[in-house]
């Protein structure tokens, strides 16, 4: 179970990791571009409203030490949702239908420093 941490101090909402990978993307998108717009996090039985503006602190955490497979689908679908009046929620995953290859463990290239 990943965490989203945003603003000071801190608001966090536990997000499981594939999820979470999925909605950094979008968000971060996003305010790259400087927009502004609203997060619903459901939090258990809390439903949690966020507005995400540049320039607020904001930490994705991950439990998983490996790379997360994107469904690009998905990506789509949030991004879709981040456009409308009730702003950014996690939706449904649809299938992908262009899967990418299985992720892998991340790991510190030693080796290849010393080759």
């Amino acid at each position: 179970m990943g965490t989203l941490s945003y603003g000071y101090p801190e608001h966090v909402c536990e997000i499981d990791d594939r999820t979470l990978a999925h909605l950094q993307i979008v968000i971060i998108d996003k305010l790259r571009r400087g927009e502004t717009f609203c997060f619903t996090c459901l939090d258990g039985c809390a439903r949690t409203t966020y507005w995400f503006s540049p320039g607020i602190p904001l930490r994705f955490g991950f439990t998983e030490p490996c790379r997360i497979g994107i469904n690009r689908a998905w990506v789509a679908a949030l991004e879709l949702s981040a456009q409308t009046v009730q702003g950014l929620r996690v939706v449904e995953e649809p299938l992908d239908s262009s899967p990418r290859p299985v992720a892998r463990p991340l790991r510190e290239r030693s080796d290849a420093v010393n080759a």
